[in-house]
């Protein structure tokens, strides 16, 4: 079977520093939930924004449903079969109200407002969030914000979601909450965590990135404590 995404030879450095990553290469097959964990400052979430290109390798090929984006054009497609969910649902969430910021997804995506509307009430619907419907999103708790935001990247229907640190500030039970619902998804994902437990619990796979380099644990978690990689339990 063909992967989503085909990462190879990714190297990438901010201007003036060293790589962050250098010749990283993986793939994500349909049905996984691939984590990425490291030590803060090891590029794992410099490696999503590289993936949909919001930041440019300076070296490296990506491979994203068969096809290599090169324009910005080709990328903004790209988004859209691959749902970002930012670290911080505050960049995310910017409407008057809940049901705005879940229609504007597939409005961007050129629906109408009826199906766009429609599309995100199916959504929040699915989160179990529907009673949020008219809600001010900034007035909700973290955690709903967080499930907001999810709902906002599902309204579009990607094939593919991208999380970057998806229990940041999340209490016990809304972190249960959001593994129950990602393990329910029949989307494959990428997503970045310092949590060991929510990995365990959601992850079929982990890769460690350590001094630019990346390590393939299997099972999770195990080879990378064995060699001692920073970062690799939380």
């Amino acid at each position: 079977m063909a992967p989503l995404f085909r990462v190879e030879g990714l190297t990438f450095a901010y201007p003036g520093r060293a790589p962050v990553f250098d010749g990283v290469s993986f793939e994500l097959q349909p049905g996984e939930r691939l984590f990425l964990t490291g030590a803060n400052g090891s590029g794992k979430s410099t490696l999503l924004r590289c993936l949909l290109g919001l930041l440019k390798p300076q070296a490296g090929r990506i491979i994203a449903f068969g096809e290599e984006p090169k324009t910005e054009a080709e990328f903004r497609q790209l988004r859209c079969r691959a749902g970002f969910v930012f670290q911080d649902p505050d960049d995310q969430l910017f409407s008057p109200t809940v049901i705005e910021d879940v229609a504007f997804g597939p409005l961007n995506m050129g629906l109408s407002r009826a199906e766009a509307v429609a599309r995100a009430e199916e959504a929040l619907e699915g989160l179990g969030l529907s009673a949020f419907r008219d809600r001010i999103a900034y007035k909700l708790s973290g955690g709903e914000r967080r499930l907001v935001s999810l709902a906002a990247v599902l309204a579009m229907r990607p094939e593919v979601l991208l999380l970057d640190e998806p229990t940041n500030a999340l209490d016990e039970k809304t972190t249960d909450r959001l593994a129950d619902i990602l393990t329910n998804l029949p989307q494959a994902m990428i997503a970045v965590s310092h949590d060991p437990y929510f990995r365990a619990e959601v992850g079929t796979r982990e890769l460690f990135l350590h001094k630019g380099t990346m390590v393939d644990a299997r099972p999770a978690g195990e080879t990378a404590r064995r060699m001692g990689v920073p970062g690799s339990v939380g």
